[in-house]
């Protein structure tokens, strides 16, 4: 595993989810990071797309692909409105980082509302056999809503349709993003 944090977590099971051909979105692109490796995953024959509310994180995210030679759509919308943009059930892999962009102004953060609508959007856009998977970042500026919120929400997912895997991090100090992973039944 590259880093034994979250990020590396969600990394590792992106890499061990996404095949060439896949058809995946970034739900908070951020500085892109997630969605180049998306890119890369799925491959010429997949599909990637990236949203981000912050025109700043559009910029950085396709100065990123561009760099690397890698495309995706990347679209300045917010992530609780991915349904406008991809069919029902026909996509393998959605990832968030849940939070604030790092370095960004930290008064602009996603918010219990918008993420719970799009966590749901995500969940209806996967197909069977589909993944998510979320980096929970709290603490400081954006508090603790948005966590209280998802870790909530997550325990409502019908069992025969999710499973859901919440990890924590039982001695990391100051507040560690938290990895979840939810699987569609196939």
């Amino acid at each position: 595993m590259e880093n034994l944090n979250t990020l590396g977590m969600v990394h590792e099971f992106l890499r061990r989810s996404v095949v060439p051909g896949a058809f995946c979105i970034d739900a908070t692109a951020g500085r892109g990071r997630d969605t180049a490796l998306l890119c890369r995953l799925a491959g010429e024959g997949g599909r990637v797309l990236s949203f981000d509310i912050q025109e700043e994180a559009v910029r950085q995210t396709r100065a990123l692909l561009e760099g690397e030679g890698l495309r995706a759509e990347v679209i300045l919308d917010s992530h609780a409105h991915m349904e406008r943009y991809a069919p029902e059930g026909r996509v393998d892999c959605v990832v968030f980082n849940l939070g604030r962009l790092p370095g960004g102004d930290p008064h602009i953060f996603t918010r219990a509302e918008s993420s719970l609508a799009a966590i749901d959007a995500g969940l209806r856009l996967l197909r069977p056999g589909g993944v998510m998977a979320i980096a929970l970042y709290y603490g400081k500026e954006n508090g603790y809503e948005e966590k209280d919120a998802v870790l909530e929400h997550v325990k409502t997912l019908d069992d025969r349709r999710y499973s859901v895997l919440v990890c924590h991090w039982a001695n990391r100090k100051n507040d560690p993003p938290l990895p979840i992973f939810i699987w569609k039944e196939g």
